[in-house]
């Protein structure tokens, strides 16, 4: 999984390309907590992603409780991705811009 990252002004925006699953969720949560020292606001930029199993959504979660509710946002969340958390009840849960 490839995986960008931008730096501006205390906003960190990562942006995961392709599936996260069990295979590359621990590569995401690298790169997640390494921005949660860095930064005001974490971002993921998810317009790339078209896949997140149940490892991929602990991770989003995760990130979300570390950095917190006001601090964390999910953007470009493709229809199949929304549909998964809009099932388990995420969507609710999380901010998306």
């Amino acid at each position: 999984m490839e995986i960008k990252k931008e730096l501006n002004d205390g906003i960190c925006t990562l942006k995961p390309f392709g599936r996260i699953d069990t295979l590359t969720s621990g590569e995401l949560e690298k790169e997640v907590n390494a921005c949660c020292s860095g930064c005001d606001k974490l971002i993921l930029d998810m317009a790339e992603v078209d896949y997140v199993s149940s490892a991929g959504i602990r991770v989003i979660i995760q990130a979300h409780q570390t950095v917190g509710k006001d601090s964390f946002a999910l953007k470009n969340v493709s229809r199949n991705v929304m549909q998964l958390l809009t099932m388990t009840g995420f969507d609710k849960v999380l901010n998306f811009e």
